[in-house]
């Protein structure tokens, strides 16, 4: 009985020394949000503008986290969450969603669910009021992973979404972004200065907006949504990570979920919100060391811009972003709320 019993404790005092400190939960269900990166600064902010854009953030992280709270899933939590993004005009997303050159607008968004590992997306949508509730009813009721265009808005009807007149994305804010983009196009084109288009900070920020959130529910499950506008002035049916799975977003609860929001193309280049996943799955990282790895090393080598959200399946979160600001949120299973923009 002895021997046993020393057993068990030589066993115990084993795996206590041999243990990852990463593997420890420290939150049973958390949520985590964005509303876009760029070059955003204090002195370019009225005190008017960052109390709405920190009421705005509060509001939705707050409608996901009652959701978790009360045992609701993490799909519910993050429709709802995203949704209430995509009502406000202070987001490139639903209601807020820049325009294209063509003076329309065109709005992406996907979704995947961590336990399944099954996904929905949608691209180039004008008519559908929420494009993270049709990314995720085309995950739930249909064969199919990526819808676009017309065809998107055909089963977005077929199931009974929500439909709006392209009038409903109409903010003037963004139709004068718009205006301006174009108008430094042209002066840089009437003195073959293409540089000074692609170094404009009006321009170059042009490409980034986007809302996300990933949420970890009582039932261990992560999910992780993305919606978006697009690049303001973008040509030709351009798509970018928003709506690819792997870039704009991922989720898998043997690792984490992960929101996307920045310059599109090199999101989808370096497979940005895969890749977080696939160094803690496969090199064994901590989500902390895989999102600062992958933004600050990889992302900006290439020469890539904006940032990540990200939350592993024990409750750990990270903001991880290359630019001057990200709109954000977070919160866990005690209710602590945090709240920034600004890199700090």
């Amino acid at each position: 009985m002895r021997k046993f019993a020393f057993l068990v404790f030589i066993s115990v005092l084993f795996f206590s020394c041999n243990s990852n400190p990463k593997e420890k939960k420290i939150n049973d269900f958390a949520i985590i949000i964005h509303g876009g990166a760029g070059t955003i600064l204090k002195k370019n902010m009225t005190d008017e503008k960052e109390a709405a854009y920190k009421a705005k953030l509060e509001e939705a992280i707050k409608v996901g986290y009652t959701i978790l709270k009360n045992g609701g899933t993490s799909t519910e939590a993050i429709m709802k969450t995203i949704q209430v993004m995509e009502n406000s005009p202070l987001f490139n997303a639903g209601k807020g969603a820049v325009f294209t050159n063509a003076g329309t607008n065109e709005l992406d968004a996907s979704f995947m669910d961590g336990n399944t590992l099954n996904a929905g997306a949608v691209a180039g949508v004008k008519d559908v009021k929420s494009p993270i509730e049709l990314a995720i009813k085309i995950m739930t009721d249909s064969e199919h992973v990526m819808l676009s265009g017309e065809g998107a808005s055909t089963f977005a009807k077929e199931k009974g979404l929500e439909m709006v007149d392209s009038s409903y994305f109409y903010t003037e804010e963004r139709f004068q972004s718009l205006q301006k983009i174009i108008e430094k196009e042209k002066t840089a084109l009437d003195h073959d200065d293409k540089k000074a288009v692609f170094y404009d900070p009006v321009i170059k920020d042009s490409k980034f907006g986007t809302v996300g959130c990933v949420a970890l529910d009582k039932n261990g499950n992560i999910a992780a949504g993305t919606s978006t506008g697009g690049m303001t002035n973008k040509r030709w049916g351009r798509i970018g990570d928003a709506p690819i799975i792997g870039s704009g977003t991922y989720a898998n609860n043997n690792t984490c979920g992960v929101s996307s929001t920045g310059w599109g193309e090199y999101f989808i280049r370096s497979q940005v919100a895969y890749d977080i996943s696939a160094q803690m799955e496969y090199q064994k990282k901590s989500l902390k060391e895989a999102t600062k790895d992958v933004i600050q090393n990889k992302l900006t080598k290439l020469g890539g811009t904006g940032g990540v959200v990200a939350l592993d399946k024990n409750g750990n979160m990270s903001f991880e972003f290359n630019t001057e600001g990200m709109y954000r949120a977070s919160m866990d299973e005690k209710g602590e709320l945090i709240i920034k923009i600004y890199k700090e």
